[in-house]
C-alpha cells in the first residue's frame, strides 16, 4: 500500500455541544470508513469545555469517550495564518506547526454545526468538507431558515419568536393562541431535538419556554403540522445526488433526542411509504431549499408531509448524523450510494 501523495485531512469530533456524544459515534464510523492509502487522517478532538487536542491515540476509544489522555492528546489551535492553513500544536514550551489539506467537521449542533467552527477553519485558509459558514448559521437557524424557504415558495409552520427580553411580556401566551394548542416551543438554534417540547395546553406553556431557552438566547413557538415527517438526503454542490426519502413513522409523541438514537416508539421506513410521484416531489423540494439556504457538500433536509399532501419545511442539518446507521447513510445507501463513496465524494473537494 502506497502512502505518497497522501491528501492530509483533519477530522474534528466531540465539541462543546450537548451532542458532544453523538459526534464521538458519527466520528468513529467517518474515521474508519475512509481509505488510508488516500488519506492521512489528523484527529482533533474538542473536549467539552472547548479544549482542542491533536488526538493519537486507538481510533476505538473515541465512541466510549475515553479518547483524552495527556499521553495521547496534544494542546492544538488552528492557526489564522493563510500560508500555514494548519494547526498549531503546544508540546510544553515548544510549538510546532501542522499544516492542512482540508478539514472535515464531524460535529453536531452548537460549536460545531452553527457556522462558527467553519469561520475559523475558512479564516485559516484550510478547505472544508460541507456546509460554509453562512450557510450553517442560517440552516441553524430555524426562523431565517424558514423565512428564505418561504420566498422559494416552500411552506413552513406559522411560529413567532420570542427573545428573553420579552419571555415575561405575556407576548408568549398571545402568540399560543394565535397557533393554537398543541403546539411547538423549540430553541431556536439548537439541533437533535434538544430543549423542544410539544405543548398540549396552557397549563404546560412556561415550563416549555424556560426549557428552550436553557439551550438558546431565542426561541420560537410553531404551530402543529399534521401528518408526518419525511428526510431527503442531499450530497454534492454544483451537481446533487438525492438520496431516498425516508419516513418517521411514531406511535407516540414527537421525534425527540430519545427516539432518535433508540427507536423504542418509533419506526424509519427507507423508502418512505410514499407514491413516486410524492418522493419525486419531496426530493425536488429538498434540492431547492439546499441551493436557497448555500448549502455545499452535504445535508439532511427533513420536511413535513400532511395528509392532504403538502410539504413544509422543518429544518436543515448540515451535519446529520453519520454513523453507517444514521438517517442520512441509510437513505444515500437505499440509492446505491455505500457509506465509503460518500466519504470519497466528499473529500475529493478538498
Amino acid at each position: 500500500m502506497s502512502f505518497e501523495n497522501r491528501k492530509r485531512v483533519a477530522i474534528l469530533f466531540g465539541g462543546c455541544s450537548s451532542e458532544y456524544e453523538v459526534s464521538l459515534q458519527s466520528a468513529h464510523a467517518v474515521i474508519t470508513h475512509i481509505d488510508p492509502s488516500r488519506y492521512e487522517l489528523v484527529l482533533i478532538g474538542i473536549s467539552k469545555d472547548g479544549n482542542w487536542y491533536l488526538f493519537q491515540g486507538d481510533v476505538a476509544s473515541i465512541p466510549e469517550d475515553r479518547w483524552y489522555s495527556e499521553k495521547t492528546c496534544t494542546p492544538v489551535v488552528v492557526s489564522p495564518d493563510k500560508k500555514l492553513h494548519g494547526l498549531l500544536l503546544f508540546h510544553g514550551q515548544e510549538t510546532g506547526r501542522l499544516p492542512l489539506d482540508g478539514a472535515f467537521p464531524v460535529l453536531h449542533g452548537k460549536n460545531g454545526e452553527d457556522g462558527t467552527v467553519q469561520g475559523v477553519l475558512e479564516l485559516a485558509g484550510i478547505p472544508l468538507v460541507g456546509c460554509n459558514t453562512l450557510s450553517s448559521a442560517v440552516c441553524m437557524d430555524k426562523d431565517i431558515a424558514h423565512r428564505l424557504a418561504n420566498e422559494c415558495g416552500v411552506k413552513s409552520p406559522k411560529s413567532f419568536t420570542l427573545s428573553e427580553a420579552a419571555k415575561e411580556s405575556g407576548q408568549a401566551e398571545a402568540y399560543a393562541q394565535e397557533l393554537g394548542y398543541p403546539l411547538f416551543v423549540k430553541p431556536v438554534r439548537a439541533g437533535s431535538s434538544f430543549g423542544i417540547t410539544k405543548v398540549a395546553s396552557p397549563e404546560n406553556l412556561k415550563e416549555a419556554i424556560d426549557l428552550a431557552f436553557a439551550h438558546d438566547s431565542y426561541v420560537i413557538m410553531e404551530e402543529m403540522i399534521e401528518g408526518f415527517e419525511v428526510g431527503c438526503a442531499v450530497l454534492g454542490t454544483e451537481e446533487l445526488l438525492i438520496g431516498e426519502v425516508d419516513e418517521i413513522e411514531l406511535s407516540q409523541g414527537f421525534f425527540d433526542y430519545t427516539e432518535k438514537y433508540t427507536l423504542k416508539t418509533s419506526s424509519i421506513h427507507v423508502p418512505a411509504r410514499i407514491s413516486q410521484e410524492k418522493a419525486k416531489e419531496i426530493k425536488e423540494t429538498a434540492a431547492l431549499i439546499y441551493r436557497k439556504l448555500g448549502c455545499s457538500g452535504f445535508a439532511r433536509v427533513d420536511m413535513f408531509l400532511t395528509p392532504q399532501g403538502e410539504v413544509y419545511l422543518n429544518e436543515v442539518n448540515t451535519i446529520p448524523g453519520f454513523t453507517c446507521h444514521s438517517r442520512y447513510p441509510n437513505m444515500m445507501k437505499a440509492a446505491g450510494i455505500p457509506f465509503e463513496e460518500i466519504l470519497e465524494r466528499l473529500l475529493a473537494g478538498v
